[in-house]
């Protein structure tokens, strides 16, 4: 049996492995102000409790009000907290996303996470979006300069093939890639395996959708041996299929916040390891 590490390093940022991504702490839609604030608050600094060091959010969640609202909960921030958000998306309305490549619009973004999260430094900033209309050069021109005067530490990508990825290293160091995967939606392998060689974090959102029936039976027996959910063996599978992989599973509930973070002690066998990965 593999012995899980726990945590991943971006840089000199030591990462516990299982964070938090706070996208849920929105309304309908991801658009505009959550309905229960103080439950909200909650969540978060349950989450900062149980041992989460990593929080995702972006400057499109919101738009903006996800960014003050981890301010408000967390700040001032506990010393190893990392938190990673992203800009390049207009919102004109509920569900409604817009990728916005320019200098000026990245500019903004950057500078408004800065001032809504109350800090001088982004720890990763992630371009939520490539902007098929803009020139990477032109988009990546503010995150060069917030690079080079301190405003970001680390830059990530989201949602990218590994051409894309490829085409900003010659730009500039990539330090993580944010794409959509899980047990049920692996079109993005060879990212992740790209990702894995080059020493970069991984982050899959939407990490806990469990894919076709066939398969939640198989998880559902594996769940049953292991005394978990299913939703705990989503995580513990991602957790054990690649080292650099870090889970921000995201939910509104305390509860299963910390039904959640308890995926991490999980330890799939190399067997219910290949019966999830077939």
């Amino acid at each position: 049996m593999m012995n899980i590490k726990k945590t991943f390093k971006i840089g000199d940022l030591e990462i516990n492995r299982l964070g938090y991504g706070a996208m849920q702490l929105t309304g309908n839609g991801v658009f505009g102000e959550v309905a229960d604030r103080t439950n909200a608050i909650r969540v978060l600094q349950a989450a900062v409790a149980g041992g989460v060091n990593f929080i995702d959010t972006a400057e499109a969640y919101g738009p903006k009000l996800n960014e003050s609202l981890i301010a408000e909960a967390l700040f001032p921030y506990k010393q190893d907290l990392v938190i990673a958000t992203k800009g390049g998306f207009d919102r004109p309305g509920p569900n409604n996303w817009v990728p916005n490549g320019s200098a000026k619009n990245i500019e903004e973004n950057i500078n408004g996470s800065l001032e809504r999260l109350k800090v001088d430094t982004i720890d990763l900033w992630q371009l939520h979006r490539i902007d098929p209309k803009i020139n990477i050069h032109e988009t990546l021109q503010p995150v060069l300069k917030a690079v080079e005067v301190g405003k970001i530490r680390y830059v990530g990508l989201s949602e990218v093939s590994v051409e894309q990825i490829k085409e900003v290293q010659k730009i500039l160091p990539v330090a993580s890639v944010q794409n959509l995967y899980n047990l049920g939606n692996r079109q993005w392998e060879n990212v992740l395996d790209y990702t894995t060689a080059q020493g970069m974090a991984f982050i899959p959102w939407f990490p806990l959708a469990s894919g076709p029936s066939k398969l939640e039976d198989k998880i559902e027996l594996i769940a049953e041996k292991h005394h978990a959910t299913t939703a705990q063996i989503a995580l513990a599978w991602l957790l054990r299929r690649a080292e650099n992989i870090l889970l921000i599973p995201g939910t509104k509930s305390v509860e299963h916040l910390s039904e959640n973070l308890k995926a991490a002690d999980i330890q799939l066998s190399d067997e219910d390891f290949d019966a999830l990965s077939k």
